[in-house]
This record gives C-alpha cells, sequence and structure tokens, in this order.
C-alpha cells in the first residue's frame, strides 16, 4: 500500500480521536484549575467585599458586586484561561442569567445540597458538545454567607438604606430572600477545546 493510501485511511480514525475531547489526565487537570480559578475568584472578591463593609458599610459596598465582581471574573479569566463568571437564577444583574447548562449545574448541586454533603465540596463539570464545538463547563456553589445576607436575606431584614440602594442599582434584582447556607449562585467557567 501507498503512504498516500495509508494516510487517507488513518485521516479518519485520527480525526475521531481527537474530536472525542480530552483525556481523563487532561479533565482532571482542568477541573484542578478551575477550582483553584473559582477559589481564587471566590476569596478576591469576599476580601474586598469584607473590607468595603467594614470601611463603608453594606450600602457603598454593593459596589463591589457591581463594579469589581466583573472585573475580578475578567483577570481570573485571562490568568486562568478560561471565561469565569458568577450567575444565578435569581440574579440581581441579567448579565447574570443562567444558560441552560449553568441553571442545570446549580440545581443539581442545590439537590446534593439538601442530601446533606457540605457546601464547601458542591462543584461539578462536564465535556460538553456545542454547535461551535466542544467546551469544558465547571460549576462551583457560592453557598450564602452571614455576611451576605445584609443584601441577599429576607426582605424584612435588609436594611432600608441597603434596599433603597439595591433598588437604583439593581431594578430588576431577583437575588434576595435567602438563608444560611443555601446555593445562591454559581461559579462558572468554561474554555472552548
Amino acid at each position: 500500500m501507498k503512504v498516500p493510501a495509508l494516510i487517507a485511511l488513518a485521516l479518519p480514525a485520527l480525526l475521531a480521536g481527537c474530536a472525542s475531547g480530552p483525556s481523563a489526565e487532561e479533565q482532571a487537570a482542568m477541573v484542578a484549575d478551575a477550582r483553584k480559578a473559582s477559589g481564587v475568584l471566590i476569596q478576591t472578591l469576599g476580601g474586598e467585599l469584607k473590607t468595603a463593609l467594614g470601611e463603608k458599610g453594606p450600602e457603598d459596598a454593593i459596589s463591589v458586586c457591581k463594579v469589581r465582581a466583573p472585573q475580578i471574573a475578567a483577570n481570573v479569566s485571562k490568568q486562568f484561561n478560561f471565561d469565569a463568571k458568577r450567575v444565578s437564577p435569581k440574579n440581581r444583574s441579567p448579565a447574570g442569567v443562567p444558560d441552560a447548562w449553568e441553571a442545570e449545574a446549580q440545581a443539581g448541586l442545590e439537590k446534593r445540597l439538601a442530601a446533606g454533603e457540605k457546601p464547601e465540596t458542591l462543584d461539578t463539570w462536564q465535556v460538553v458538545a456545542t454547535p461551535a464545538g466542544k467546551q469544558f463547563r465547571y460549576a462551583k456553589a457560592l453557598p450564602v454567607q452571614p455576611l451576605c445576607l445584609t443584601c441577599h436575606g429576607g426582605p424584612a431584614k435588609i436594611p432600608d438604606g441597603v434596599k433603597a440602594r439595591l433598588a437604583a442599582e439593581y431594578p430588576l434584582d431577583k437575588a434576595t430572600g435567602y438563608a444560611p447556607g443555601m446555593v445562591r449562585g454559581i461559579v462558572s467557567i468554561k474554555r472552548s477545546l
């Protein structure tokens, strides 16, 4: 058999191997990187929020979530070569609306929480096919901490000044009514493969 004929026979098998997605080792490495990236996003945002709350109070700290959170997510995306963001079905901003995969991932994490899993261990990942090609998808639960309740708690418990600022900054706000330990949303990470 001539070399071009061998290539013609081998090419479909090679292409099929490429289309199958990342190996188990490659997926494990992406999961590890996604966990690091989500940890950096959560720690950085949480640190800035605590500082702002202590220095400026809850009304002015709202700007950390509105302005700094997207900037922090963009920095994490660049640092780890992912697309990282925070989303929730009960979003505060239209930019935080989850896509179908993210909504399903959060629902699954909420079920695991209800079954007794610890909130800090709640994450999931998958390689999915999209019209643009395969993507690695990752979701990390954002459990409600006591600190979050100032802006995300029950409406009767949110201070009037915070309510007024939220109404001005987020007229379509759905992100209230939470209790400690609930899953408020997820850190969503994706990477095209």
